[in-house]
Parts: C-alpha cells; sequence; structure tokens
C-alpha cells in the first residue's frame, strides 16, 4: 500500500509496504515507481528510494555503532577494509579472548567476525591489526624471501611475529622437507590462539614438525644466533612507520637492522612487512649493509590496499 500525506504538507512522506514499514528519508536518492494512471508517477515519486534509505540506515547502524560499542571504527584496518560500512551484514564482532603482552602492560584481543577473525590492540585507536579475510602480504612476505633461499641444504629461516600463521604457512610451502622455520612470538596467547580454531585458517602450520616456537623477543634471538638463518621475515607491529608499540621501534632502529645483518648468512635475504611506504628505511637498509628493493602488495587479491615489503640481501659476509 502506498500512502501519502496532505497536499499542504508537501505530498508523500512514507510508504507502507505489506507489512512491513518504510521510511522516507530527506535528502535520499529518489526513483520513481512505473504505475498507471494520471496520477501514478506525482503519487509514486518515493520509493525505491525510502527502502534504499533505510537499508543505508541499516547498514550503517551495523557497521559503525555496533563497532564502535566494540571500539572498532566502522570496516577500518590497518591491513586493509575488512567490512565496507555500505555492506549489509548481520555479523557481529564477538571478543573471544585477551592476551595479556608480557613487559608491556597492554594485551591483544581476538574477536570472531562471521567466519573470520580479528586482533587488535586493547585499549587503541580501533585499529584492526590483522584479520583473516586479508593476508595476501603476509603470504607474499614469506613467499619472496623462501623462494630465493629454497634451494639452499637444510635452510633455516626466521619469522618474527607468528600473527594468524599465514606467514609461517607460506613459508612451510615454499621451502623443503629438510628446512627449519623458527618463529619468535612474544604473546604466548596468540600461540595458544593459533592452535585453537584459528589455526584452519591458514592450515595448521605450527602442526608441521619443521616449525619451532620461541616464546620471547624477536630481537634476542636475532642478538642470540649470529649466522643463524638464511632469511629473516619481520612483521613486527605495522612495520618501521606504523607502530603502535614503542617497544618495537629498536627493531627498525640502524641497531637492529646491524642485528639483522649479523644474524643472517651469506647472502641471507632480510624481508620486513610494513601498513605503509617509507623511503627513509630504504636508506636505513642500505647503510646497514643491505641491497634493498621496495614491493607494493595487495592486501587481499589484486584490488584495494597495498603494503610494502622490502627485500633486502645481505652484500657482506
Amino acid at each position: 500500500m502506498l500512502g501519502s500525506g496532505s497536499p499542504g504538507l508537501g505530498g508523500v512522506r512514507g510508504v507502507i509496504c505489506g507489512d512491513g514499514v518504510g521510511v522516507a528519508v530527506l535528502g535520499a536518492p529518489v526513483f520513481g515507481v512505473t504505475g498507471t494512471g494520471e496520477r501514478s508517477s506525482a503519487r509514486t515519486v518515493v520509493m525505491v528510494s525510502a527502502v534504499n534509505a533505510m537499508t543505508a540506515t541499516i547498514a550503517r547502524f551495523i557497521n559503525g555503532s555496533v563497532a564502535r560499542l566494540l571500539c572498532l571504527p566502522s570496516g577500518y584496518s590497518q591491513r586493509g577494509y575488512f567490512a565496507p560500512p555500505n555492506e549489509i551484514s548481520m555479523k557481529r564482532f564477538v571478543l573471544l579472548d585477551t592476551a595479556p603482552i608480557p613487559e608491556n602492560g597492554g594485551a591483544l584481543c581476538l574477536f570472531e567476525y562471521g567466519e573470520d577473525f580479528v586482533i587488535k590492540i586493547q585499549g587503541g585507536d580501533g585499529g584492526q591489526l590483522m584479520n583473516t579475510r586479508m593476508h595476501g602480504s603476509e603470504d607474499a612476505l614469506a613467499e619472496i624471501p623462501c623462494r630465493k633461499v629454497a634451494g639452499r641444504p637444510q635452510s633455516r629461516v626466521l619469522i618474527g611475529g607468528l600473527g594468524m600463521g599465514f606467514t609461517l604457512a607460506a613459508a612451510l610451502k615454499h621451502l623443503g622437507k629438510t628446512a627449519e622455520v623458527v618463529v619468535a612470538e612474544l604473546v604466548p596467547g596468540v600461540v595458544e590462539w593459533n592452535r585453537g580454531p584459528l589455526g584452519e585458517k591458514a592450515g595448521r602450520p605450527l602442526d608441521d614438525p619443521r616449525t619451532v616456537i620461541r616464546l620471547e623477543d624477536v630481537a634476542k634471538v636475532l642478538q642470540a644466533e649470529p649466522n643463524g638463518f638464511d632469511a629473516i621475515m619481520l612483521d613486527v607491529d605495522n612495520g618501521p612507520e606504523g607502530l603502535t608499540q614503542r617497544a618495537n621501534s629498536w627493531l627498525y632502529s640502524a641497531g637492529g637492522l646491524s642485528a639483522c645483518a649479523k644474524a643472517l648468512r651469506p647472502k641471507g635475504v632480510l624481508a620486513v612487512w610494513s601498513a605503509s611506504a617509507d623511503s627513509h628505511f630504504s636508506d636505513k637498509l642500505r647503510k646497514a649493509g643491505f641491497k634493498a628493493e621496495e614491493v607494493q602488495v595487495y592486501a587481499h587479491g589484486n584490488k584495494g590496499t597495498r603494503h610494502t615489503i622490502w627485500i633486502a640481501e645481505k652484500l657482506k659476509n
């Protein structure tokens, strides 16, 4: 049923469709509905637009208001857009667990979002550190360097940060049966998450016998093993220019990069993930004794947000 207001009030104000009620929103696009009779177009200037306006409002509420209650801005992620604000979805962010960060005082939070998972910093600005929907750049972080060293006998690589396991899974995929992949993860809870339901998303790489988990800061592992690795892959925080924890800054400093060079074997490869480009960091790599290349990689498929990966080859033995 189509309803109209009195002529004195300016015409149609709303529409009733079957058992539901639609509300026309001023300023929304209006699409006429074709009908018969002289008064048809005048009486129906309203309303596919009422439906469009109402669904847009619902979408904004679901992806905005509900997300804000959980300290998650609408659709936003450091690693790409997770849920566009104009997408209609009945999914909700559900907090599954909180993991303390040792010697930090902060914590990481694991959320379930429909069939996906999200990790964010508790009490941060609401941005997602990572999610299981978009991990193309995390895959590339391991794929590029591991292909370069896969042919070496008993190759050994180090990953700084387990995350959601995608970088580890990609490394295992591109390395041989005698390889060893050491993962330095500071937060025990993140390891436990990957042993639980989250692990299914990456194919449970922790179950691979080539995987070795070190529950400690990757900086300590680097400094303890000179000439210990053929490749080092760093996915700590959001990269050199996206730090959420000041304690991570050393890793990307001249001292940290020098430690990486010392931990690499001859012609070893350092790969560094970043949420954004940074020309100054390329200079730091060169000064630390690396031949550096900056690669842009999509977060998901071949479109949308791009991330930066530095591929740096050690020049001196």
